[in-house]
């Protein structure tokens, strides 16, 4: 049984490889009809080598026409193989995939706005765009109510002072540094749980995806400040500094205690409030220039075409405050000694 089943993958392997060549060797504009039959005389002494089975037929004739007619016959079993999926939503709008693309059968879709015109963005798909709740009460606040809430308020008021002395008033850039920082608690809490879900053996009550919603959301604001703001080498320098800090400090704190990671970042989004709230307040004075929005944030959250930096900055914040109750929802929830998938998780909470 172990050999005929060797066998037969064997088979299978050759008789796929035999239809590529074929492909190829139709879709050849270029080389003759001489060299073609050259080409199938070494590929069937090679096939038939391998795997003894019959080799692919020979054009032979004197007339041309039918040289031809037979070579089509003899590749028309490579036609009727099934398409890979996407390729003729593909070829329809006009794309022309890779090799590697045809070969696996991963074609990317195309997507239209409402207005029919083409979506630019491959980040994220229409369905991922959102319109943010501005109604969001912006100034709830989680008073520390023990030692570990204290700790974790101090802590986060403390890396404000060296963050308000390198930026000052150049809200831009604080605005990208805050946001690849803020980015990092959502994936970290998101891999964690889904690590912890495969262990136990447990549903995580749709946390999982909650956390790594948080992530995406954080990361867009990055690269919608990206497009107003250009950092200079030793603030990306910085960047990846505090970046690899913060992560393994933040992986470590969440493994230690998850209701002290949870409840520092809801107080570092409560720092995002607020330091958004004085990047409006520099642009309503006149000292930030209120320019139009970057496209890319036209379409994700659905902004009017005449949006400007102000409308981002509303948005964005709002997205900072959804953030805030999330993680001091969790933050409550541990110090009630539950675990996350025994409460609703907020999915899709903008």
């Amino acid at each position: 049984m172990e050999k005929l089943a060797s066998r037969c993958v064997m088979e299978s392997r050759l008789l796929k490889r035999h239809a590529r060549y074929f492909v190829a060797l139709s879709s050849s504009s270029s080389s003759s009809l001489q060299q073609q039959q050259q080409q199938i005389r070494a590929y069937n002494s090679h096939y038939t080598l391998v795997s003894g089975a019959s080799p692919a037929r020979e054009v032979v004739g004197t007339d041309e026409q039918e040289q031809q007619q037979e070579l089509e016959r003899t590749t028309t079993t490579t036609s009727s193989l099934p398409e890979a999926p996407g390729l003729k939503e593909a070829e329809e709008v006009g794309q022309s995939p890779s090799e590697t693309s045809k070969y696996w059968g991963v074609v990317g879709k195309t997507y239209t706005k409402e207005d029919g015109s083409t979506w630019s963005w491959k980040c994220f798909k229409p369905s991922d765009t959102y319109q943010s709740d501005m109604n969001i009460d912006l100034k709830k606040h989680h008073k520390p109510e023990n030692f570990s809430d204290s700790f974790a308020y101090w802590t986060v008021k403390s890396l404000r002072i060296p963050t308000d002395l390198f930026f000052r008033k150049r809200y831009g850039c604080r605005a990208m540094m805050l946001e690849t920082v803020a980015a990092v608690p959502g994936m970290v809490g998101g891999m964690l749980l889904h690590c912890q879900s495969l262990r136990r053996f447990q549903h995580s009550g749709g946390w999982i995806k909650a956390l790594l919603e948080e992530a995406e959301n954080e990361r867009m604001h990055l690269m919608t400040f990206m497009e107003v703001s250009n950092p200079k080498w030793y603030e990306r320098a910085l960047v990846f500094t505090v970046q690899g800090i913060f992560f393994n400090a933040y992986f470590l704190l969440y493994v230690i205690s998850p209701r002290l990671a949870h409840r520092i970042t809801g107080y570092l989004e409560e720092e995002a409030i607020y330091s958004y709230t004085s990047f409006l307040a520099e642009i309503d004075n006149g000292h930030i220039p209120n320019g139009p929005a970057p496209a890319i944030a036209i379409d994700y959250w659905r902004l009017p075409k005449d949006a400007t930096i102000r409308d981002v900055v509303m948005v964005v914040r709002a997205d900072e405050a959804h953030h805030r109750d999330v993680n001091h929802f969790a933050a409550d929830i541990h110090k009630q000694g539950k675990e996350l998938h025994e409460a609703p998780a907020p999915v899709g909470y903008h």
